[in-house]
């Protein structure tokens, strides 16, 4: 990327998709690949309208990147090598990926493929992307979390290209660390199934009573991100590619958002106003810069509502028989929707008719328009504008708006010869003879006029004629037949030429193959405690514990990173194995929380990030290093390359079933995994705090008050789920199932696989309830109780049941994508 050109990148889930974007100023597009990408709403393109696009796009020099951003499950290897192969000779610019396995794959097969990192690999902080060095990666698409601040750190320690969303809807956890549709329905953000469980309603449980929010009860549905404010800033930083969300959005969005951050690119900023209120009018959940600025709790989620509202025009003033009067300075159209927003009620149509004077303006429904759910005062808002999207849809049909690129035509030629026509489109040079003579004529001679007529109509194709030169002798005649025929080969050798790829080269790729699995050890259940109040609890039950030959490591991931040093040396004193849990997430500027449990001296860490397994190396090389659920394995080729990056075991995704986890099981040796067979989903993981937003005025850590200290809170959600919320030492919340997932009846057969690593989780659990659940763990995984007795009897005493969750989950989803 040239240092004074940043890439605007736009979404396309259809042909319509791609013109709006490549005629409204996109550099690039990035489209699904076919059958795996992370849409899963979205209609599927084969291979043949895949090529359409890319060859139309080359045409226009758009480059094309294929999201092929979901997590491969074992089984699916061979056909996802079968589609590469088909992919790859398309010829995209790149593939946009979230597993490494599958990255590492894609150069094993074409080392010359350019691969993007996804968001999804929830790349926060340069140490990742130094990390993952040597698969090559082009380009890193950051976190959509992190803020101007972050983003100028990692581009200071990177020479990799940085791409960072600066439009559309911002997904309130984490990409790649969503499970909340998985943990309510199987159905897996990480495979393009997403619920959109951010967009539900949901009370706020506090210390167990519903805390009354008046209005607002869409408490993770942030606002969309908005970033035209910030395009200078990001500039000048050096980000490499400006991205925006929308893939199931529709044509208008593509061409409105694009035409709005290429006028600010190409520092037209005087529209920025208006630009930012059609972008309202065809897409908008209100409109905020997201976390670029750092966080502000009391902004980000406004809270009232969750889907596309529009531009908000004024209120209503006064209310009539078959109209309205509201106060507004912008007057809609008829035909226009408008929708009227109360406490509790939320409705709208489209305008029959309408009247405006200098003071307000009048509205007119149809009969079967409902006035009387109107009340005075009610917010008014335009969120369908037919004049609008009419005017954006002729910037890509109408042929007097489309893209066009400069030709310089020479024109040569003298008596007995043919004629010599040579083209240039700036980059490519074509010549093309006509296949008769030219011959003497002082009737009808070829004039600069015949020939700008005959060579230079091509309204139908992506050029015009800048300069036309003519080099022909007096008084040559040529037939405008001819003509016709040079101007339709030109056309078809310079569109040949222009969407020519060089493509990859293929190597040799042997698949996995089922693994011999070694003698399994004894058993062992980890443990996993969340406040030093239960650790102490386990330290007594341990003390005349039968069952110790069946307790491995202890891991602490203490709420908010205290007492890790009291707790180290107490587990000490009992010849007890400590590892400490990371944050989920590392940002620049929070190294401090590693050099802590560095300080601890346990014994090894649980790593949940890649910056972190890095610096972690990089610091404190004696430690051992357990990977965890969030690395996102759920395939041979991604557990052995992190298993060669110095990782002991690894924690499979929780994306996967039991079957799937069978799969991975029998191509990688089970010594390599530690399965959780007892935990509470962790749903969203977010930069937004709850706790802060709803139970304080604060917009920080700073002035918040720290509620999440004082309270214990929980989100109901629209069909009766509980969820449990707590903070990290970041303020970050975990959002969790309050349903636990006990897979009792499944640890027979993974010890029988080989697996000899397991672990509980408690979250809430506090005296004899904690150690009854370890101690029915320990007696399943000894062989002294069986799993269905011990399932059947924590069902019973647990207070909304017990459930086996995704790991049971084949069949519940059913996928709405369509293919052609």
């Amino acid at each position: 990327m040239g240092k004074n050109k940043t890439e605007l990148l736009l979404p396309v889930g259809n042909l319509d998709m791609c013109l709006a974007a490549i005629h409204n100023g996109a550099d690039a597009i990035y489209v699904g690949m076919p059958y795996f990408n992370a849409r899963g709403r979205t209609i599927d393109l084969g291979f043949p309208e895949l090529k359409e696009i890319i060859d139309l796009c080359h045409l226009y020099r758009v480059k094309v990147y294929l999201a092929f951003n979901v997590l491969i499950f074992e089984a699916e290897l061979p056909r996802v090598i079968e589609l590469l192969h088909q992919a790859i000779e398309l010829g995209p610019d790149a593939f946009i990926l979230q597993d490494l396995g599958l990255a590492k794959l894609i150069k094993d097969i074409a080392p010359d493929q350019r691969i993007h990192a996804s968001t999804q690999m929830t790349i926060s902080n340069f140490e990742a992307i130094e990390f993952l060095d040597d698969l090559e990666i082009d380009r890193f698409v950051l976190a959509r979390e992190c803020s101007l601040k972050d983003i100028s750190h990692i581009k200071k320690n990177t020479q990799k290209e940085l791409e960072v969303f600066v439009h559309g809807a911002l997904c309130v956890s984490y990409s790649g660390q969503c499970f909340t549709s998985e943990a309510l329905g199987g159905r897996s953000a990480n495979r393009g199934q997403c619920a959109q469980s951010c967009r539900f309603d949901y009370e706020l449980i506090v210390d167990g009573n519903k805390k009354d929010l008046i209005d607002k009860k869409y408490l993770v549905s942030p606002q969309d991100l908005c970033g035209l404010n910030e395009i200078t800033e990001l500039t000048d930083i050096g980000v490499d590619s400006f991205k925006i969300e929308g893939r199931l959005k529709t044509p208008e969005y593509v061409a409105s958002t694009a035409r709005a951050y290429r006028e600010v690119l190409n520092q037209k900023k005087e529209k920025m106003i208006e630009r930012k209120d059609e972008l309202s009018r065809v897409f908008s959940r209100g409109f905020y810069s997201g976390w670029l600025h750092g966080v502000d709790h009391q902004k980000l989620v406004e809270g009232t509502y969750g889907n596309h509202r529009g531009l908000e025009l004024g209120k209503i003033i006064n209310i009539f028989k078959r109209s309205v009067i509201i106060d507004s300075k912008y007057i809609p159209n008829p035909g226009d929707g408008v929708l009227f927003v109360g406490k509790d009620i939320e409705f709208g149509g489209d305008i029959f008719q309408i009247k405006s004077d200098q003071r307000s303006i009048y509205l007119e429904f149809s009969k079967t328009f409902n006035l009387k759910l109107l009340k005075k005062g009610m917010r008014v808002f335009l969120n369908k504008d037919t004049q609008l999207n009419n005017q954006l849809k002729k910037t890509y049909t109408d042929q007097f708006q489309l893209k066009r690129f400069p030709l310089h035509i020479k024109v040569s030629g003298k008596e007995s010869t043919p004629l010599n026509v040579e083209a240039t489109d700036g980059q490519n040079t074509v010549t093309i003879s006509s296949k008769s003579i030219l011959q003497k004529s002082i009737k009808s001679p070829l004039s600069l006029d015949d020939l700008q007529k005959g060579l230079g109509s091509l309204g139908h194709t992506c050029f015009y004629v800048k300069k036309m030169q003519s080099e022909l002798l007096e008084n040559l005649y040529l037939s405008h037949k001819e003509l016709k025929y040079i101007k339709k080969n030109m056309v078809e050798q310079l569109y040949s030429l222009r969407i020519l790829r060089n493509i990859s080269v293929f190597q040799p790729l042997d698949l996995p193959r089922q693994v011999h699995q070694k003698t399994q050890n004894k058993p062992k259940l980890n443990l996993l405690f969340r406040e030093i109040g239960q650790l102490k609890t386990f330290i007594e039950y341990y003390t005349n514990c039968e069952l110790k030959e069946n307790i491995g490591n202890i891991i602490l991931d203490y709420e908010f990173g205290q007492k890790y040093e009291e707790s180290v040396k107490l587990l000490r004193q009992h010849q007890l194995n400590v590892y400490l849990a990371t944050t989920r997430i590392l940002k620049p500027y929070e190294y401090h929380n590693l050099r802590q449990l560095i300080s601890a001296k346990p014994d090894g860490i649980l790593v949940r990030n890649l910056g972190a397994v890095n610096f972690l190396q990089k610091n404190a090389p004696n430690l051992k290093l357990k990977g965890d659920f969030s690395l996102n394995v759920t395939n041979s080729f991604t557990a052995k390359y992190l298993k060669s990056k110095g990782l002991e075991t690894l924690c499979p995704g929780y994306d996967l079933n039991q079957e799937q986890l069978s799969e991975l099981l029998k191509f990688s040796p089970s010594n390599w995994y530690e399965l959780t067979v007892h935990q509470y989903m962790p749903e969203f993981h977010m930069e937004h705090c709850v706790f802060a937003a709803f139970l304080s005025n604060g917009s920080s850590f700073q002035d918040c008050g720290k509620p999440c200290e004082k309270h214990k809170v929980e989100l109901k959600d629209m069909y009766g789920n509980y969820h449990y919320l707590k903070a990290d030492q970041e303020c970050r919340n975990t959002m969790y199932l309050s349903t636990p997932q006990a897979a009792f009846s499944l640890i027979p057969k993974w010890q029988k696989q080989g697996v000899c690593e397991f672990r509980f989780e408690a979250l809430f659990e506090k005296d004899q309830s904690l150690i009854n659940k370890i101690h029915s763990y320990l007696q399943v995984i000894s062989g002294q109780l069986s799993p269905h007795k011990a399932f059947s009897h924590l069902n019973l005493v647990e207070k909304f049941g017990v459930t086996l969750g995704q790991l049971t989950m084949n069949d519940n989803y059913k996928s709405k994508k369509q293919t052609f």
